[in-house]
């Protein structure tokens, strides 16, 4: 599988900030075999988001991961500018990824994150620390080549207790 991240950080954009989140989910998606082989920073702009998001579906990348902009913040856009590349929504991901994270912090409740489909991408929205990156992927990392499968048409049945691995 291929994938692309992009950090979403007006400091990290302007170098002011080392980004974290993005190298971390790089490196847990080799878990799944899974190789980044793009990954840029953006500010916290919707349409520079949205334009990384289209273009990164366009190159037909299996998955497609956001970190950051996803809380309370004005500057905070990211799942405005996903939900307005989707032609699919994928409500299931990010509600399993804050039960989990609901488990530990009550905070949690507070992440926007919203994932989909747009071409034969999925786009999954992650929050912009390592340690919130590392506690959602921890809970969909498993589900995701399976789903891959589905979404290409390589899988067909959903009703089994195996995940892939």
């Amino acid at each position: 599988m291929k994938a692309g991240v992009i950090t979403v950080s007006d400091k990290g954009y302007a170098g002011l900030r080392e980004d974290t989140a993005g190298p971390l989910i790089k490196e847990m998606l080799k878990e799944i075999n899974c190789e980044v082989v793009e990954y840029i920073i953006v500010p916290d702009e919707k349409e520079d988001i949205k334009r990384e998001l289209i273009r990164m579906s366009d190159l037909d990348l299996d998955l497609i991961f956001t970190t950051g902009g996803t809380g309370f913040s004005k500057r905070d856009v990211t799942p405005e500018a996903t939900l307005e590349v989707l032609e699919r929504l994928a409500p299931g991901i990010p509600e399993a990824m804050r039960l989990r994270s609901l488990q530990i912090t009550p905070k949690a409740m507070l992440s926007r994150g919203v994932a989909g489909i747009r071409k034969n991408s999925i786009i999954i929205n992650l929050p912009g620390s390592a340690k919130a990156v590392k506690e959602h992927l921890e809970v969909v990392l498993l589900v995701l080549t399976h789903g891959v499968e589905i979404l290409r048409g390589i899988a067909s049945e959903c009703g089994t207790n195996k995940v892939a691995k």
